[in-house]
């Protein structure tokens, strides 16, 4: 699939990893539409409730009538929910730790099963590539991060499956795994715990750029063969 050639939809694009993949994307020629609840009334903007199945329905028909049809869903909408099992004042709130989960894992899938059905209708040899945003969370979670670790756990278990599924529709979906990234949550901390953070990183010593997520998401649509697979992009970072 040549990205200069194609149409996009990205959630959570207008801020962080998915903004940085809109302006990458754009600069590579391809057309894209962003779903997101900030992004409303601006020019290739959908607002869009990615947990909310006829919002969400209702935004993928925008983007086609927009676009002329779908090749290509990367989903990087998602929360951080910091919270203990067993805190000061009691137990997690079961409100928040579901939210998590709406938000990051289902909505993530509400999103690409109705992309793909547009996928299937553009009718050639690669219909479309679904791109996924886990974390090394999914792998490494830490200590208040039950929440946020089982939503991109289930990212980064459903991605085989969900290859499995769309092959016969050639379609092809990865997941991108990232490390600490400098996004607006991170860059909002003072400097002295970034650099904390950036100091646990295996090599380079420094949080992830942005637009290295949006360069591998680029590099997965153009590579036929990379199907099913969990990228980490972390610097070599194991959380302990």
């Amino acid at each position: 699939m040549d990205l200069s050639n194609s149409r996009a939809i990205v959630t959570g694009g207008a801020s962080g990893l998915g903004a940085a993949t809109t302006a990458h994307f754009r600069e590579r020629g391809a057309q894209v539409v962003v779903l997101d609840l900030a992004a409303g009334g601006r020019s290739g903007f959908i607002r869009t409730d990615v947990t909310d199945e006829d919002s969400v329905s209702a935004a993928v028909d925008q983007a086609v009538s927009l676009m002329g049809g779908i090749d290509i869903c990367v989903n990087c909408a998602g929360i951080a929910t910091g919270e203990k099992t067993l805190g000061r004042d009691g137990p997690h709130s079961l409100a928040s730790f579901r939210r998590t989960i709406e938000i990051n894992l289902i909505g993530s899938f509400n999103v690409l099963r109705l992309a793909a059905e547009r996928m299937v209708q553009n009718n050639c040899s690669a219909n479309g590539v679904i791109i996924n945003t886990a974390s090394i969370a999914a792998f490494d979670g830490q200590k208040g991060q039950a929440a946020y670790a089982a939503s991109k756990a289930g990212i980064a278990g459903m991605t085989l499956s969900l290859a499995r599924d769309l092959a016969g529709q050639n379609i092809r979906v990865c997941a991108i795994a990232p490390g600490i990234f400098g996004t607006p949550m991170l860059s909002g901390l003072p400097q002295d715990v970034q650099d904390s953070l950036a100091s646990e990183v295996t090599f380079p010593k420094r949080l992830g750029d942005p637009a290295e997520y949006a360069r591998m998401a680029a590099f997965i649509v153009e590579s036929d063969y990379l199907n099913g697979e969990v990228i980490r992009l972390d610097g070599a970072l194991r959380m302990r």
